[in-house]
């Protein structure tokens, strides 16, 4: 998995490319806890399920229909985020489905179950640039872990940037 951090990305990227009128800061910061929130699937090894399980890392809460769950959630909250069901609905769901998509390209694990609750098969994607992040904060601290950070700023962070440079560039054009 990339980390924590990381995840965060695509909805900031997202966020700052569609501005402030379209993704305000309650729904950034719901963007930002939703793409984190697949990762709370670490609490299975503390319960004894085991990773392979559908309910494991990287399963359902990986999945196309938790994106969909948590956004369907974060539409019913539309007064809270201050912005039109529609808005929050679609936001989350790319904030929450990007997770699972992002630990897709990672070189460690075993894969993501996208066809949850199909299919419990575990899926990677044809490419896996992204070094797998450690589980644990002392090889996070590590050289390992320094290579991990090298590898999420390349993959990761820096097209996000190009992204959000693009569409803050074509969204200024579209203003004029």
């Amino acid at each position: 998995m990339p980390t924590i951090i990381t995840h965060a990305a695509v909805p900031l990227a997202l966020a700052c490319g569609l501005g402030r009128d379209h993704i305000p800061g309650r729904l950034l910061l719901a963007g930002i806890v939703a793409a984190m929130l697949p990762d709370l699937d670490v609490l299975a090894f503390r319960l004894g399920i085991a990773y392979q399980n559908d309910f494991g890392h990287r399963g359902f809460s990986h999945s196309p229909a938790f994106a969909l769950t948590v956004a369907a959630v974060g539409a019913l909250l539309t007064k809270f985020l201050r912005v039109p069901a529609k808005r929050a609905f679609w936001f989350l769901a790319a904030a929450t489905l990007s997770h699972g998509v992002l630990d897709a390209f990672t070189n460690g694990g075993l894969g993501i179950a996208f066809l949850w609750p199909f299919s419990g098969e575990r899926f990677f994607a044809p490419v896996r640039p992204i070094a797998v992040s450690p589980l644990s904060l002392s090889r996070f601290l590590s050289e390992r872990g320094l290579s991990v950070l090298a590898s999420e700023v390349q993959y990761v962070w820096l097209p996000c940037l190009a992204l959000l440079g693009l569409s803050t560039v074509l969204r200024y054009f579209r203003q004029r």
